[in-house]
């Protein structure tokens, strides 16, 4: 049923909200009021982001290190970073870091903001907090704006992810990623498993189109 209805839903939805997407438009989330171009991701109307969003705000934020990786628009790294932590954000896509420094200036929260293909332009540091929202539907991405939805055809996004993710962590490092049901999640924990991370689901929240999860990603040795 719930298959049944995500076709009838992309088949009516979608090209109205691409057609709604294909201009500049603005986005309000507590208090905090984003600028967001047609080629970035929108919080707003994909559940992924405010999904992290609500996990990641029921930590102790204060004062903590915390990296996004692809930031996008820079909801998460915002609301952060105005609750104490000391955020890094980091998009691959070159209009997602011109909207993540209009959006960080407009708001008046600082944020350290890198141009990065995943770790390739990040500081060698640890972090607190890593928060990744990932493109994970397997298909090569041609565009920026294809960035945030495709990790390639074997999913070589993930395999560059895992490979560099242990040089940012510490022991008591938190890493967290959202995903959903549409993606190879099969794949994916393999992926990490060969890198040496376990994955374990610790929240779960499902809507008429698809079921969303947030993975705790654990060190399984240390490198």
């Amino acid at each position: 049923m719930r298959q049944t209805i995500k076709n009838i839903t992309t088949r009516l939805y979608k090209p109205l909200l691409v057609k709604y997407l294909s201009a500049t438009r603005m986005y309000t989330y507590k208090g905090i009021r984003l600028v967001i171009p047609p080629a970035v991701f929108h919080p707003g109307f994909f559940f992924s982001t405010r999904l992290l969003l609500r996990y990641i705000a029921s930590l102790p934020l204060k004062h903590q290190t915390l990296l996004e990786l692809g930031a996008g628009s820079g909801l998460i790294a915002l609301y952060t970073a105005r609750q104490g932590a000391r955020v890094t954000a980091t998009d691959i896509n070159t209009v997602a870091i011109q909207s993540l420094k209009l959006n960080s200036h407009s708001n008046r929260i600082p944020l350290g903001i890198i141009e990065s293909d995943l770790f390739s332009n990040i500081p060698q540091q640890t972090f607190d907090i890593i928060a990744i929202n990932p493109p994970y539907y397997k298909k090569q991405p041609t565009t920026p704006a294809e960035y945030a939805w495709y990790c390639g055809e074997q999913g070589e996004y993930f395999q560059q992810l895992f490979s560099g993710l242990h040089a940012y962590m510490h022991p008591q490092s938190i890493v967290l990623m959202v995903l959903c049901d549409g993606c190879d999640l099969a794949m994916i924990r393999g992926m990490a498993t060969a890198n040496g991370f376990q994955m374990n689901c610790v929240m779960e929240k499902g809507n008429w189109v698809e079921i969303n999860y947030i993975f705790k990603i654990e060190q399984t040795v240390s490198v």
